[in-house]
């Protein structure tokens, strides 16, 4: 049973009933909104993502709408990735950073119109951020919270799920790529996109108020590919090699520390916020990089709270940021943060609750 006791600082998605009577049991507190993590049974809701389709409420991924003559320009400032070929209809991934090259967040930027882009949002305000930025540059540009919310179709069977729903014509959509439609008078976008490396679509619902009807509408059209519920918290991401930022880095990690150095565009403008750190960065080579590390032990224990010392020769070389337990590779896996001067295929000391353990240092992603 999950007891959710509403306040004004902490608020539900549209999706929130469903999900309650789906057996939700647990969930985490997500850009101020709470996110399902658990329906009762972890296992199978891994193998339904591996092997067929999981529905996600992932309306806390919340939009920032950048609306008016500026949009497009203040979307490019935010961003250290070149936008200036992005079309209607196209979202790209971008790793947003303050102004010394540090990763604040990693939206999916889509552009609606000339004037108009989301940012789909992880966890952290770029609500205030944009507004912030805005303002300092004098753009003329409406910085504003849609009533949008995404709800995800991840695994293998989604695409014949979602096609069932709208139409074969998603079966052509971009990696990134939407389309704005209608599900029973319902307004939504269809992406393709998720947070899983399976395959699958997020549909963005429009109005807040159909979120139940919405979701069952997908519940009863995934019936006979066994659809059922689940959440961005499976072991999955971690085998696919996906980033979490906040929390697989830090107040002082950038892009090229963690794998996403390919999504950032030296030669963008000047005003770009954090590209002239970044180039210093890139110049001098990142202190630290990110991989994977596989512990010994045959028995499941995924990290706490805490990240914990990853340790060479006696020396703290860094922090593994996440653990969990492996279905796939029988084996606890994790991220290292560390120093960059530790190579893959080195074993190494993490610092464990239980004690030293050893690891193997491997390049991402593990699967």
């Amino acid at each position: 049973m999950f007891s959710f006791f509403p306040t004004a600082r902490v608020r539900p998605s549209p999706f929130f009933e469903a999900a309650l009577a789906e057996g939700m049991v647990a969930a985490n507190v997500y850009n101020r909104m709470i996110m399902p993590t658990s329906f009762g049974d972890p296992e199978g809701e891994y193998w339904r993502l591996i092997n067929g389709v999981s529905q996600w409420d992932v309306g806390v991924e919340r939009q920032v709408q950048l609306k008016g003559p500026d949009a497009g320009r203040l979307a490019q400032i935010l961003s250290p990735r070149d936008l200036s070929t992005c079309k209607i209809g196209q979202g790209k991934y971008v790793p947003l950073c303050n102004h010394r090259g540090t990763l604040i967040n990693d939206p999916i930027l889509l552009k609606l119109a000339d004037d108009l882009y989301w940012l789909s949002i992880a966890d952290s305000d770029i609500w205030l951020w944009a507004n912030a930025i805005a303002a300092e540059r004098g753009l003329n540009v409406e910085i504003s919270e849609p009533d949008v919310s995404p709800m995800a179709l991840q695994g293998p069977k989604a695409e014949d799920v979602v096609a069932h729903v709208v139409g074969d014509w998603v079966r052509a959509l971009k990696y990134f790529w939407f389309k704005e439609t209608e599900i029973e008078s319902i307004p939504v976008a269809v992406q393709r996109s998720g947070w899983s490396k399976q395959g699958g679509f997020e549909i963005y619902l429009k109005d807040g108020s159909q979120g139940t009807k919405l979701w069952n509408i997908f519940k009863e059209a995934g019936r006979p590919w066994g659809i059922g519920p689940g959440a961005p918290a499976t072991a999955e991401r971690t085998e696919s090699g996906l980033v979490s930022v906040g929390g697989d880095t830090d107040d002082d990690t950038n892009p090229f520390e963690v794998r996403l150095g390919k999504y950032v565009d030296l030669d963008v403008p000047d005003d770009v916020v954090g590209i002239t750190a970044l180039r210093m960065i890139k110049a001098e080579g990142p202190k630290r990089h990110q991989l994977g590390l596989i512990l010994d032990g045959a028995t499941p224990a995924p990290l706490g709270t805490k990240r914990e010392d990853v340790i060479v020769n006696g020396a703290r070389v860094g922090v593994m940021t996440n653990c969990t337990w492996s279905p796939r590779m029988q084996a606890n896996i994790g991220y290292a943060l560390i120093s960059a001067a530790v190579k893959a295929g080195e074993t190494v000391i993490v610092e464990r609750p239980s004690g030293p353990t050893a690891a193997r240092l491997v390049e991402l992603p593990f699967l």
